[in-house]
């Protein structure tokens, strides 16, 4: 039975969370303390290239980079932001939601489809500064918590983004609600043990859309088959991925990276409101039965 989160409803009556020691009197708040971060493994120029935010569907709002994929959920409760981009991203990321009209400090709840640096690198300055309540898929909080350091592939250095401590744990099919939005959990691990994608519905005036923010199992080439010391079943859980994955009813799918849905294919600045353009069903087939082939070729190398 799936475990609901009614218990951590947010209301705007948000707790304020163990940052204490670093909080000031001031609406704004102290920064947080200085800590030297690892060098990032890799870094593209698109993870931090700006691009207009704008209305993908319903109440679900495009507001990170060129590449890394980053939507706010309004509700009449408060807002629901889902992925952070890289460390720093914070800044770009407030300015998008206020240039869509919403406040930044009514950002209340924290999610993500995966805790790799390029995606949650911002997300304890967000915290900090909004005081939202963070959730994550149970198998990837020991490496929000470590800032990265405990990453199966690319740890072992130090954090690469500030540590963060999650309020609360997610599992396969947890619904997480705030504001009449009912956002239901699918761990779908392999390319980090707690990866994750989204499905809930959404309304506009004219329907209602049941949309996939997919968590894309890409297959890195430092992920080795058919374990790994740190990853022992990531083969085994990247198999039930890629079975479970095809079959997903929706009618509206986005991703952790843009390139990932083809965005820059379907929407371009100063385009009109169109849900419409996301309705590529052929195109989700396609970017999965990729992920099988390779998959299948890294499998077959491995037993060979």
């Amino acid at each position: 039975m799936a475990r609901f989160l009614g218990l951590f409803k947010v209301s705007l009556t948000v707790a304020i969370l163990s940052l204490a020691a670093f909080q000031c009197q001031s609406q704004k708040p102290a920064p947080l303390p200085n800590l030297q971060l690892a060098p990032l493994p890799n870094f593209q120029p698109e993870w931090v290239q700006d691009f207009p935010p704008f209305r993908l569907v319903g109440n679900v709002y495009y507001v990170g980079s060129y590449d890394l994929a980053c939507y706010l959920i309004t509700t009449p409760a408060g807002n629901i932001l889902i992925n952070t981009g890289l460390p720093g991203s914070d800044t770009m990321i407030r300015k998008h939601i206020e240039a869509l009209g919403f406040k930044f400090k009514d950002v209340k709840i924290l999610l993500a489809t995966h805790a790799h640096f390029d995606h949650v690198g911002a997300m304890a300055a967000i915290q900090h500064q909004t005081k939202a309540k963070l959730f994550i898929e149970a198998g990837d909080a020991p490496v929000l918590a470590d800032g990265g350091n405990s990453d199966f592939l690319f740890g072992g250095k130090g954090p690469m983004f500030y540590p963060v401590k999650a309020d609360g744990l997610l599992h396969d099919h947890d619904t997480v609600r705030l504001g009449g939005m009912e956002i239901v959990v699918l761990h779908h691990p392999g390319h980090t043990k707690g990866a994750s994608s989204f499905i809930f519905t959404v309304h506009d005036d004219q329907h209602s859309y049941r949309v996939l923010i997919a968590n894309i199992p890409s297959i890195l080439d430092q992920t080795k088959f058919p374990g790994m010391p740190a990853y022992p079943n990531v083969m085994k859980d990247y198999s039930y991925t890629l079975d479970t994955m095809p079959k997903l009813k929706f009618d509206l799918w986005f991703a952790s990276h843009a390139g990932q849905f083809d965005l820059h294919k379907k929407h371009q600045p100063g385009d009109p409101y169109n849900p419409m353009a996301f309705s590529d069903r052929a195109g989700y087939d396609a970017v999965i039965s990729d992920q099988q082939k390779t998959f299948s070729k890294r499998v077959s190398e491995t037993t060979n």
